[in-house]
């Protein structure tokens, strides 16, 4: 689907149901140019749901690959997968898990640290396009309407932020 086939009533407002459409497109635009940035700055190509386990780890600092699979909502051998790859490049490190000698915590190292802070700045960008397109107050109105549907869906509960599958 185009952006042309999202129909309107010439500058009146859209069709019902295509907020979601729209939602679900500038998603991917925005995840696009964060991904040609990357590959701009010669930086490897990593999939989204390795940005969402950055930010997983980033605030759950006694993760397991269990609770990785949990809040991906992957099987444990996907999340396990992944946990190597991103070991193998560098960007997490395995420790003992201070209770279970079974287990592994899961933590970014500086690089993976590094690259966060990158994405955030990538994402940075993303956002000062939106406000170059539309202004500071039209989107700080959108980012009130995006979060007021977010409280409403969630309440007091942490919103999930992982990839749809």
């Amino acid at each position: 689907m185009s952006t042309k086939d999202i129909a309107t009533d010439g500058d009146g407002p859209g069709l019902p149901g295509q907020v979601p459409l729209l939602l679900a497109m500038v998603f991917r635009a925005m995840n696009d140019q964060f991904h040609a940035r990357l590959a701009e700055l010669g930086r490897e190509p990593l999939r989204p749901a390795h940005g969402y386990t950055f930010r997983y780890l980033a605030t759950h600092t006694d993760a397991t690959t269990a609770d990785l699979a949990a809040y991906l909502g992957i099987t444990k051998q996907a999340a396990s997968k992944a946990v190597a790859e991103l070991h193998e490049w560098g960007y997490l490190e395995r420790r003992p898990h201070p209770h279970d000698r079974r287990a592994q915590t899961l933590a970014l190292t500086r690089r993976g640290r590094d690259y966060l802070q990158l994405a955030d700045q990538l994402w940075t960008e993303a956002e000062q396009l939106w406000t170059d397109l539309i202004g500071a107050d039209r989107l700080e109105a959108v980012r009130r309407d995006l979060q007021t549907y977010l409280n409403h869906t969630y309440g007091d509960n942490e919103a999930p932020l992982r990839p749809l599958w």
